[in-house]
């Protein structure tokens, strides 16, 4: 293609300049010699559409080219030359360009892991990595799979998540394969396979959407069944009225419709490297054009409204069991050496709550029921209820068990030297970004959100109250999922959003499916045609805003350049535009169609929110104080439930109004200070009055509990005054939960997102 540029384009200068020394044979010969290197390769082309019955508009540039060779006009020849050669460079330009990307992600891929073996490192394939196995990270080294730290490590996770600054991660967080150690050697606990892992699912996806987008289909194919005939006609008549066949000729070459060659294409191409800049592959110029026009979408509820996995949301000691931070801790040592999902949120808590792990020893997994291991000079078990707690059971498990089984959460038991001593509760949390992310789908014109799940409905409609769905369809089948996709689709174009294998069916159903895969691919991932590769919905609503911009600036290029070629070709009609002049003309329209298209390399509007690197450090700093002060709500909640009117003791209160005041206090002030002004800048003053609102009522609701606690004298505790505390405690706890969900939502949402569990 290059060749044919280099060569179309010398020839033309060449005559140009023979023309300007008035050598009118010496260009008369440069410009036939690309004329007919021109008719040559647009006959090759012409015959290979035919070859596969399929309608093209090169048929013009061959008759075109035809034309000014019949007619004498060369330089005009030649210029259509030039032009086809451009439009072909281009093409051939953004296939390699995209080549390139892809050689870069296999050339990127780790092929080789360091396995500890005893006091050696051995090297080893990638392939023969198993979960469970001690892995070393060298500095600069590539995360060879999917793990768990057993150190803190610094990454570079630009690959995955396109932010470019290094990330600190602690030990017992998640580390996806492809990021790159950019600090010092790090131990890892690998979950998965290498085929499993996060960076060999990416690669194939790549793969997947440019086998897909890679015969670009162009949309001067689908117009060339009218605007051939129109031009044949238009050139005809021009000829027929005049008797002059060169009017014909200059009609023909007005028509070449390069805006339809290059512009549409460029604008897709365009789109789709934008999308994929955020984490977003889509698998082809089609499935854009189709994202654009979504007007309903359909979710799945596990994996992508809520996170899809566990995330330890309470911890309840036994009466005269050691507090919560000690179990957790104690929980976590024994967990840190384990693969299973449920240890991976257990170990994950405790780094975010800072606390200190020890070395397990001589630990035994009872698979299907739990864990057991020394800690220091304890002996700790971990596992289900009927496992650690033997018959009769005391009532607080009796209450956890009913809390559970309202939540809807998972409970992992703990023992402590053959004593029960507590539990843990675990459920699926709702994605802090998922109510921002369908508020941003309705403004880029979604009119329908329908949850669409097998869990029950209870948990279905809570879920779709939360994140504001307009309908839930729960304790579906996949059957009764394809029907409600195909009841959907029957009103408008709808697009269906899963990550499980279980969603395939229902992605491949829908008129876009969309696949979350941050987390490895799967076969929801190969049946989809749009894939999330970062663990953040809203993702999609800018992919949407994306696709639709991509496609409005396609069309505004088309129209623009192919209106003016049509003016073109009636001037060039009635005989007032030459075939030389016409040829100029037409490259002058062509690169402003082009110009017009490239617009959509730009940024554009979006959903997502990115945040100064100051901003994100200090709303990272104040996530961990978060964080730690969930632990004084948690032990809100108990010290009211263990108030008794047989045992009218306040103590545990005071000291609780003591921690409010110190601990909790000073972090909402700390919040109100330095997170409402960050959420001020990147949302507007607007989106924070509520933040505002309730750092205030938490504020009114510690000052009356100590005025109450203060009221009443220790040797004196009246049953009412119980009910009062209690009443005082429930109340600020409520108010805490909705703060905390409400923070979640608003602040910690527009955070770079997460490691992701392998």
């Amino acid at each position: 293609m290059l060749l044919l540029f280099a060569v179309s384009t010398l020839l033309l200068a060449v005559g140009s300049g023979a023309w300007a020394l008035d050598a009118t044979a010496a260009a008369d010969a440069a410009w036939l010699a690309g004329t007919l290197l021109g008719l040559g390769g647009a006959l090759a082309t012409t015959v290979n559409a035919f070859r596969q019955r399929r309608p093209t508009v090169d048929v013009i540039a061959l008759l075109a080219l035809g034309g000014a060779l019949a007619v004498g006009e060369y330089f005009a020849g030649a210029m259509i030359t030039v032009m086809l050669a451009t439009g072909q460079l281009l093409e051939a330009r953004a296939e390699a360009r995209a080549q390139r990307e892809l050689r870069l992600l296999l050339e990127r891929s780790p092929r080789t892991a360091r396995r500890r073996v005893g006091d050696r490192v051995v090297e080893i394939g990638i392939d023969e990595v198993t979960p469970g196995e001690a892995l070393l990270v060298l500095t600069g080294d590539v995360v060879p799979v999917d793990g768990r730290l057993v150190t803190a490590a610094t990454l570079d996770e630009s690959t995955l998540t396109g932010e470019s600054l290094p990330v600190e991660r602690a030990a017992g967080e998640v580390a996806r394969s492809g990021a790159v150690n950019a600090g010092a050697s790090f131990d890892l606990l690998a979950t998965a396979t290498a085929d499993e892992s996060t960076y060999a699912g990416l690669v194939r996806l790549v793969k997947q959407a440019q086998a897909g987008s890679a015969p670009f289909v162009r949309l001067a194919d689908r117009l060339a069944l009218a605007f051939v005939p129109l031009t044949l006609l238009l050139a005809g008549a021009a000829w027929a009225v005049s008797a002059d066949p060169v009017r014909a000729v200059a009609v023909l070459v007005v028509a070449t419709p390069c805006p339809l060659i290059l512009a549409a294409p460029i604008a897709y191409i365009s789109g789709l490297s934008r999308a994929a800049g955020s984490g977003v592959v889509i698998k082809g110029g089609g499935t854009l054009e189709r994202l654009a026009s979504t007007r309903v979408i359909m979710f799945d509820k596990t994996g992508t409204l809520t996170r899809g996995r566990p995330v330890l949301v309470d911890v309840v000691p036994a009466p005269d069991a050691p507090g919560p931070d000690e179990l957790l801790a104690l929980a976590a040592s024994l967990d840190q050496m384990s693969p299973h999902v449920l240890a991976t949120a257990i170990v994950s808590a405790a780094t975010r709550r800072g606390l200190p792990l020890q070395a397990a020893e001589d630990v035994r997994e009872v698979h299907g029921y739990g864990l057991s291991g020394r800690i220091g000079s304890r002996q700790v078990a971990l596992g289900k209820c009927d496992w650690i707690v033997p018959e009769p059971r005391p009532d607080w498990v009796r209450r956890v068990r009913r809390r559970a089984g309202l939540d809807g959460s998972v409970t992992v038991f703990a023992a402590i030297d053959g004593r029960p001593v507590g539990a843990f509760l675990l459920e699926d949390v709702i994605r802090s970004d998922a109510p921002r992310m369908v508020h941003g789908l309705r403004q880029a014109g979604i009119r329908r959100v329908v949850l669409l799940t097998g869990d029950r409905a209870d948990a279905a409609e809570t879920v779709g109250r939360i994140v504001g769905v307009d309908a839930v369809r729960s304790e579906c089948d996949p059957g009764e999922k394809l029907a409600a996709i195909e009841d959907e689709r029957a009103s408008d174009t709808t697009m269906m959003v899963g990550d499980g294998v279980n969603d395939a069916p229902a992605l491949a159903a829908a008129d876009v499916g969309v696949a979350l895969a941050a987390r490895g691919a799967t076969a929801s991932s190969e049946a989809a045609d749009v894939v999330l590769t970062v663990d953040r919905v809203d993702a999609l609503a800018d992919a949407i805003l994306v696709a639709q911009r991509s496609r409005r600036i396609a069309r505004q290029a088309v129209a623009t350049g192919m209106g003016l070629s049509l003016v073109a070709m009636l001037v060039a009609a009635a005989g007032f535009l030459p075939p030389a002049a016409g040829a100029v003309l037409q490259e002058v329209i062509d690169v402003l169609a082009i110009g017009i298209a490239l617009r959509a390399v730009l940024p554009g509007r979006t959903h997502t929110v990115e945040l100064p690197a100051a901003d994100v450090a200090a709303a990272h700093e104040l996530r961990a104080q978060h964080d730690a002060a969930l632990v004084v709500v948690e032990q809100i909640r108990e010290v009211a439930d263990a108030l008794d009117a047989a045992d009218p003791d306040l103590g545990p209160a005071r000291g609780l109004a003591d921690r409010l005041r110190t601990d909790l206090l000073v972090h909402e002030r700390a919040d109100e200070e330095r997170l409402v002004p960050i959420v001020a800048r990147a949302l507007g003053p607007q989106a924070t009055y509520a933040l505002s609102r309730s750092h205030a009522e938490i504020e009114h609701q510690v000052a009356r509990l100590t005025r109450l606690l203060e009221d009443v004298p220790d040797d004196d505790v009246q049953v009412e005054d119980l009910v009062e505390v209690r009443r005082a405690l429930y109340a600020l706890y409520g108010v805490l939960r909705l703060h905390n969900s409400l923070e979640d939502e608003t602040a910690f949402s527009l955070l770079p997102a997460p490691a992701t569990a392998g």
